[in-house]
């Protein structure tokens, strides 16, 4: 690897960060919030500069996708909290803050270094179909697939479960210790940041509630307004002090189920007694020397590690970033690896998933001779073997060498647009990612997990954690991935450069839904990458379509020893930071 130029890049954190919060509750008790509400350039908040500094410090660290946030994870972890009781709270504080995209009503996964047994340890707290819900109704009912919207895209919330797993395993702090700020913020208020502002819309919905709590008084929420969620903070109340049993067991899940059954969703309690979180083993591929970590199926996270390993055949390293002849290789691998992930990937509990094939070195070596490195493929097919879009990701450091790499989602903006009764929150819609075909892996059965986009991140080298990373963003989460790896890896780049570099997204894979690709899909870019470098794409065969996007939300923390000392990086396409001290 090239050396890591970083080291001489790096800045520090704002001390006067710290100040924020108390700054923030006094100055809102007698805010005019109509006289003095900010205006912003959305054209200038797209185009966002990239050129930050890498954070550096020794103590402690949280980078997540919203500066409120951010800090509360960093205040855990100055009152001799770790990174888990940071990472629990800094999720918290991102349920009220950024609602259209986590809360306790969606998944969570993460992936944990804990320092005292030298080990990585993964969670996955997805949760499953109702036991009352089957392809045979689905198919009575007349559906072809699963509504995006609505009861029917119901699967129980393990978002909880994860932060009970967490806290009881690994933590230092109570739970009530953890949710304090998160509570405070949902009482007393919080401005709204600018790229949050602008997710913070959305259409009439079958459920009135998503109204009286995301839009008062009727009115959108706009930039700098101040938000209140009481719902929320009486919900936080009670997981302080009743806990994962309240959730599964007590009044939050007797008060879903009630909801459900009024609203037409198929919930019942023993949905939820017998929901689980899972500490699962990460599986692994490695990348010019670095061993790069994933879950397994039920999510996509092997999709990362497909792509790694076809393009572990080329020289990557000499090629010049986002030219066309990188970009063609990784965009082949994507297909490749995209195709077996709509047929393959599945929860394992219920499907025989060839998991340790998938990812192997010798599958890698046989579905590379199908990438023309002078020409795009238009047919994509899986590989044969025997038998055979929102989210917050945050990662977390302390001063004892532990790391934390969690994703957690409601899937679509607002989830499936319902909020149960006075809760605050969204329940997901992950359950639309169910086919519907009686013969997929990824079918839709009872109590079982559906096919998963979020997946966190993890690097090591010579069995020491060297980086906790993940990119937000539905399916272009592997593609995200690999693209700050390849800026890491073989570009040299700093964990905040490598975060800022221009992407693109691929389209139109097939999905594990059912959906298949149609003329090889086609790619979208964003601003900063040439129309010399699409033209030459479109010339080797690439469905270039016109218009700029932006794609995903990274965050990452890069480790350094003797002495210890914490690099991290924050995307500037979402409001968040990296604080450390």
């Amino acid at each position: 690897m090239k050396r890591r130029s970083f080291l001489k890049l790096a800045g520090g954190a704002c001390a006067s960060a710290y100040l924020y919060r108390n700054v923030v509750l006094a100055g809102n008790r007698n805010m005019n919030v109509e006289n003095q509400n900010m205006s912003i350039n959305r054209e200038l908040l797209q185009n966002r500069n990239q050129n930050r500094s890498t954070v550096v410090c020794q103590n402690g660290i949280v980078c997540s996708s919203q500066p409120l946030a951010t800090l509360a994870g960093v205040e855990i972890l100055k009152a001799d909290g770790n990174a888990v009781d940071a990472a629990i709270c800094t999720n918290a504080m991102l349920s009220l803050v950024e609602p259209m995209m986590c809360g306790p009503g969606g998944d969570l996964f993460a992936i944990v270094w804990n320092e005292k047994d030298k080990k990585l340890l993964g969670l996955n707290a997805s949760g499953r179909s109702p036991y009352d819900w089957s392809i045979e109704e689905a198919r009575e009912r007349g559906l072809k697939e699963i509504p995006i919207y609505g009861p029917l895209s119901w699967s129980v919330p393990g978002c909880v479960s994860g932060w009970d797993a967490l806290q009881k395993k690994l933590a230092r702090l109570s739970l009530a210790k953890i949710l304090e700020a998160p509570i405070a913020y949902a009482r007393e208020g919080f401005p709204v940041s600018p790229v949050i502002a602008r997710s913070w819309s959305f259409n009439t919905t079958d459920d009135p509630g998503l109204t009286r709590t995301f839009m008062p008084d009727d009115k959108p929420v706009r930039f700098g307004d101040i938000f209140r969620n009481e719902g929320l903070a009486k919900f936080f109340e009670v997981m302080a002090r009743d806990g994962a049993e309240a959730f599964y067991h007590g009044q939050i899940a007797e008060r879903i189920v009630k909801f459900s059954q009024a609203n037409g969703g198929r919930f019942s309690m023993r949905d939820f007694r017998d929901h689980t979180a899972n500490w699962v083993e990460p599986v692994i591929a490695n990348y010019r020397g670095y061993d790069v970590w994933e879950l397994p199926p039920n999510g996509q996270g092997i999709a990362t590690l497909q792509m790694l390993n076809l393009l572990e055949h080329f020289d990557v390293a000499s090629m010049q970033p986002n030219s066309a002849e990188h970009l063609h290789l990784f965009l082949e691998a994507k297909k490749l690896a995209f195709e077996d992930r709509a047929v393959y990937y599945a929860d394992m509990d219920f499907a025989d998933v060839p998991l340790n094939e998938l990812i192997s070195k010798d599958y890698a070596e046989q579905r590379v001779k199908l990438i023309d490195p002078k020409r795009a493929a238009q047919t994509v097919k899986p590989g044969r073997f025997k038998g055979s879009s929102d989210t917050v990701y945050l990662t977390t450091a302390d001063k004892d060498g532990n790391m934390v790499s969690l994703i957690q989602s409601i899937y679509y903006p607002w989830g499936s647009g319902f909020v149960p009764d006075g809760m605050g929150f969204c329940l997901q819609n992950r359950g639309q990612l169910f086919s519907l075909d009686p013969n997929h892996l990824n079918k839709l059965e009872p109590h079982k997990r559906p096919f998963h986009t979020i997946i966190p991140a993890f690097v090591t080298k010579d069995r020491r954690p060297i980086f906790s990373f993940g990119v937000m963003g539905g399916d272009f989460q592997p593609q995200g991935q690999v693209q700050v790896l390849m800026n890491l890896i073989d570009f040299g780049m700093s964990p905040q450069q490598a975060g800022e570099q221009p992407r693109v997204r691929h389209l139109e894979s097939s999905e594990p839904t059912g959906t298949k690709i149609v003329a090889g899909g086609s790619v979208i870019f964003e601003r900063h990458i040439s129309d010399s470098v699409k033209r030459k794409l479109a010339s080797m065969g690439h469905k270039a379509r016109s218009q700029t996007g932006v794609f995903g939300g990274y965050q990452g923390i890069w480790r350094k020893s003797n002495p210890r000392r914490y690099f991290g990086g924050s995307d500037p396409r979402k409001d968040g930071c990296a604080i450390g001290y």
